[in-house]
């Protein structure tokens, strides 16, 4: 199923974010009580914690929030590495669900279960067990999840149609992808047929082996689970896309701006770009989204993307206003401002289930609903163990590249890629 994005809803959303954008980054409160949160990706969230942040001022006018931001996941949780090393950790920090481990591994993850429970039953609040286990590791409540994710298809319908294609039968399958990403390939005048997110971390490529039926890492965690026929699977796949749909080799922001230009057909990413695709396309063609393939139609499954708050403070008052932050953002009222002003999926069930939160907002805004649709095949974004986890992950995509970039052959990188992961996981004992 595909989903058009209706010009009404983009005025309606148009003019909301309007609103929020006016939120300031920093404000300034009577009271004694100065928090510093740090968040990645401000390229995606600053408008969704700027409206946050506005919302939070109103209700706790006596706490000061700064704002600290790292450009992604990886480089936020090497920053906090480094912090907690000199006692220079932020209050509260959004960490990429799949680097929570590590923190809850070390110490640095306080276990909110006590202050959820001095709240009462957390179902009750919208922190339902499913919601709840995301940012569950360590055997303790290491986060609260802020904002959740799925990879989808945005599509130039536009270059479909000229292709020979037809936007409203999409393909299901990646055979029937890879043939129409080559027939827009062959459209001349600078288009390419396809760009799929490879690089900066593991999880696109996780979407792949996920979708085969496939793992990170075996039952219990003592080596790779890529090395078999799942992982090559995922690995020729990626091989097919630039010899067959002409995916070309550019960086990620490289790519949605070829997209947004209407030089690329369509592109695979987190379903959190679509407000930032909305707004670089404008009018310029007929944008659209649609479920991204699994493989295997039993066993496939995707990756659940996105970050959870992560209290560090350890001062009574910045911990109760950190606190009482965190609330507030994972809150009803502040997951609806979160999904607003990106493309995540919200991570409180009040939002989901009141109609007062979303319920609008997804009938006007059908591009976001392919990801809604896929949350049945979604399970957590895995956190590989241990305190190589980062270099893991940067491994992982240095060896994707030598695929995109035709260096080696997709068995040549699993061969690879498995035996330098295998050296950076802990070894039990």
């Amino acid at each position: 199923m595909t989903t058009t994005f209706s010009r009404r809803a983009a005025l309606l959303s148009a003019g909301a974010g309007l609103g929020l954008l006016a939120a300031p980054r920093l404000l300034r409160a009577q009271g004694s009580t100065e928090i510093t949160v740090h968040y990645a990706q401000p390229y995606i969230y600053k408008e969704s914690y700027d409206a946050i942040l506005a919302g939070f001022a109103r209700q706790e006018p006596g706490i000061k929030v700064n704002f600290v931001t790292t450009p992604n996941y990886e480089e936020g949780a090497q920053l906090l590495l480094r912090q907690a090393t000199t006692n220079q950790l932020p209050d509260l920090s959004y960490q990429g669900f799949n680097r929570l481990r590590v923190f809850a591994e070390r110490g640095i993850a306080q276990d909110l279960t006590p202050l959820l429970a001095q709240e009462g039953n957390p179902a009750q609040q919208g922190y339902t067990p499913n919601l709840l286990q995301l940012a569950h590791f360590g055997g303790m409540q290491s986060g609260l999840a802020y904002a959740a994710s799925n990879p989808v298809c945005f599509f130039n319908a536009d270059l479909v149609k000229r292709a020979g294609g037809d936007p409203e039968n999409f393909p299901k399958d990646w055979n029937g992808v890879l043939e129409l990403a080559a027939k827009i390939d062959k459209l001349g005048d600078g288009v390419e047929g396809m760009w799929f997110t490879w690089s900066g971390d593991d999880w696109m490529f996780s979407a792949l082996l996920f979708g085969h039926g496939g793992r990170m890492l075996n039952a219990d965690e003592t080596d790779v689970g890529f090395a078999g026929a799942e992982g090559l699977g995922a690995l020729t796949l990626i091989d097919r896309m630039v010899k067959q749909g002409g995916m070309p080799n550019l960086t990620a922001a490289a790519a949605r701006q070829a997209f947004a230009a209407g030089k690329l057909g369509m592109i695979f990413q987190t379903t959190a770009q679509v407000r930032g695709a909305v707004a670089s396309v404008g009018k310029s063609f007929d944008l659209r989204t649609t479920e991204m393939p699994v493989i295997d139609a039993q066993k496939g499954r995707l990756p659940t993307g996105g970050a959870a708050g992560m209290l560090t403070a350890k001062d009574p008052a910045k911990r109760a206003a950190a606190w009482k932050f965190l609330r507030y953002s994972t809150g009803p009222e502040g997951q609806a401002m979160m999904v607003q002003n990106t493309g995540y999926l919200p991570c409180n069930q009040l939002a989901i289930d009141e109609d007062r939160y979303l319920g609008a907002f997804y009938r006007e805004n059908p591009l976001f609903m392919p990801a809604v649709r896929q949350l049945p095949i979604s399970i957590p974004w895995y956190a590989f163990p241990g305190s190589n986890s980062v270099r893991v992950t940067q491994t992982m995509v240095d060896n994707l590249a030598r695929i995109v970039e035709q260096r080696a052959t997709p068995a040549q990188v699993q061969a690879d890629m498995a035996a330098e992961v295998r050296r950076l996981l802990p070894r039990k004992s």
